[in-house]
């Protein structure tokens, strides 16, 4: 598995934690940091993974209009928030990450989405990423 696939693995539970604790993605954002440095061997696929944290909450409410306008009467508080984070991760890449194709951001969202969610969350998830990516 390639460093920034572990990366977004990372960067998915950080997100999840946040929104299922209700905390700030920040803070736990900055407890992994501490983690991560007593782990040098971990150290590539942390980095990426905290510019996608970064990056998620820098563009939170873009991110979340494109999802909300994209998918199709869903509500993005009645999504599932694994399906919320993910969406969120290939929102991120896909429209503001310019170093990853918008095909490979897809991918490995959707990818992310058949690992950790639902057997439909796969088809879910591209559905709404690949709307998002026509529309740019």
């Amino acid at each position: 598995m390639s460093a920034r696939s572990k990366a977004r693995k990372r960067a998915l539970d950080i997100l999840f934690q946040a929104d299922v604790r209700g905390e700030d993605p920040a803070a736990i954002l900055a407890a992994e940091a501490s983690r991560a440095a007593g782990e040098p061997d971990r150290q590539s696929s942390w980095l990426y993974a905290r510019d996608i944290v970064d990056g998620v909450i820098d563009h939170r409410d873009e991110i979340d209009e494109q999802i909300v306008t994209h998918a199709r009467d869903w509500k993005i508080e009645r999504m599932p928030a694994v399906d919320r984070a993910v969406l969120r991760i290939g929102v991120w890449e896909a429209v503001f990450n310019d170093e990853v194709p918008v095909a490979v951001a897809i991918d490995e969202a959707v990818e992310l989405a058949k690992e950790y969610s639902t057997d439909e969350a796969g088809s879910f998830v591209h559905g709404v990423l690949a709307r998002i990516a026509r529309s740019a």
